[in-house]
């Protein structure tokens, strides 16, 4: 099994990559030597691995490392990109002459002086897992296996898996600005199978964020196991969902995944800039329910989805949305800001140094409400409780949706009753805003578990909720009486 070797942040001072402002000052004078409006260059380090643990055995191990530049330019709404993983002057010089060829004017660039500038520190952690030997993460899966196992006799199969990296970025601009960044990140998770007869179902549990491996202080490798059999103990007992039109509750936290699929990327600036999306034209009015109020908020500490520069060396603040019900503002990358002639909002985002930044979301959040969690249940008579979701499909254009549910609840009389399988919410993002009639006092933001994929490119994020009432839903599944 690999050992952790202590990590050093390359580009750093005394890195052994060290990244300098007279460097960023001459690629950025030769991105712009054509003419361009605007450049940046992006440096970034990323050094990775897994495990997974199944039956006993580790079943697979896994470390990476990658290392690259990128370098854009930006003439009016065109874009020159260019990246290369050699870091030596001749190569990053050629990728800067790439992309300064989207311009074609002869220009002599003004000297670009850039300047540090000081971050916050949303996740300085004193030792990143990364830097913990195997064998300490291989006994976090270990046990988690025992603790399903143990759980019930039922649980026939348990894998478990923990995934993490360090990024580390540099990104200076015509601007001005160099912000250097380092990101750690972990991820574990526990996925369990259970059998009763011929009845067979699953069930998982995870979490992690931008934090070390005392996040297992709060929640253990068995709390997680033990939530992944729990659910799948559930399933075996589940019904068949109803189906039409019903009254849907949202358990707050990961429900807000579907705020995030459905509304969050209907309010990425790029979507507006052409003209795609629902809320294109739509700032200032009345968009939701005023009992909604949302947020794409980078400043949890140690959240999944915080950042405390974005890929374009704009530190990012919370960001209100929507206020009220009221449309106030989209998520902004540099250009989309130039178009809509405002300030980016710190939300431009890139997989990694091959990729050009585009407008993504951080930490996107609904508000609290008035109403007490317990109130909403009893106030619906037939309806569905969603506790956790799975997968789902939306169409920007319109907010269109199509949901998963991996647990939820019949509600009869006020009451959750019977669990549910097969359970599907069809629905329409702009509508279900409008159709929030109450809000919980207990919003709670997701456990670090989600990736966003956008064209191509996956980032980390976070979701989160109060428990939401929703007056109608088209829950997809098999009519019952």
């Amino acid at each position: 099994m690999t050992e952790s070797v202590s990590y050093r942040a390359p580009f750093a001072p005394g890195g052994p990559a060290g990244i300098d402002g007279e460097i960023c000052r001459k690629l950025l004078g030769i991105a712009l030597s054509c003419g361009g409006d605007y450049a940046d260059v992006f440096f970034e380090y990323r050094a990775g691995g897994g495990l997974s643990f199944e039956e006993g055995i580790t079943r697979s191990a896994s470390r990476g490392v990658s290392m690259g530049v990128g370098v854009r330019v930006q003439r009016g709404d065109a874009t020159g990109y260019a990246h290369v993983e050699d870091l030596t002057w001749e190569a990053m010089k050629r990728a800067a002459e790439t992309a300064a060829r989207i311009a074609t004017e002869s220009a002599v660039a003004p000297p670009v002086a850039v300047e540090p500038i000081v971050l916050p520190k949303r996740y300085e952690l004193d030792q990143p897992s990364i830097d913990v030997p195997g064998i300490d993460k291989r006994a976090l899966l270990e046990r988690a296996s025992n603790a399903a196992h143990a759980f019930d006799s039922k649980i026939k199969k348990v894998e478990a898996s923990f995934v993490e990296e360090i990024r580390e970025v540099l990104v200076a601009t015509s601007t001005g600005r160099m912000a250097h960044d380092v990101q750690p990140l972990l991820r574990f998770g526990v996925r369990v199978i259970a059998e009763d007869g011929e009845k067979r179902e699953s069930g998982r549990s995870g979490g992690g964020g931008r934090m070390t491996l005392g996040y297992f202080e709060q929640k253990s490798p068995e709390w997680h196991a033990e939530e992944a059999a729990r659910q799948a103990l559930v399933l075996l007992d589940a019904r068949q969902a109803p189906a039409g039109q019903l009254e849907v509750v949202l358990a707050p936290g990961d429900s807000g995944i579907l705020l995030h699929e459905a509304v969050g990327h209907g309010l990425e600036a790029d979507f507006n800039r052409k003209g795609t999306s629902n809320y294109t034209g739509q700032v200032g009015n009345v968009v939701a329910s005023e009992l909604c109020t949302v947020v794409d908020d980078p400043t949890f500490l140690q959240s999944r989805g915080s950042i405390n520069v974005d890929d374009e060396g704009v530190e990012p603040e919370r960001n209100v949305l929507i206020e009220n019900g009221t449309l106030r503002g989209y998520m902004q990358d540099r250009l989309s800001a130039r178009h809509f002639e405002t300030e980016p909002t710190g939300n431009g985002r890139r997989e990694s140094f091959a990729c050009a930044p585009m407008p993504r979301m951080t930490n996107t959040v609904l508000l609290a409400g008035p109403h007490d969690p317990e109130e909403i249940i009893r106030s619906v008579k037939k309806g569905v409780f969603a506790k956790t979701f799975g997968g789902g499909q939306v169409d920007i254009s319109n907010g269109d949706f199509v949901f998963s549910l991996t647990e939820s609840y019949l509600i009869e009389n006020g009451k959750v009753t019977a669990p549910l399988k097969g359970v599907n919410l069809i629905g329409n993002g702009p509508e279900t805003l409008r159709d929030v009639t109450m809000l919980g006092t207990d919003v709670e933001t997701s456990d670090g578990i989600w990736t966003c994929g956008k064209d191509g490119q996956s980032v980390p994020v976070g979701v989160g909720c109060p428990t939401i009432k929703i007056a109608r839903i088209t829950v997809g599944g098999t009519e019952i009486g």
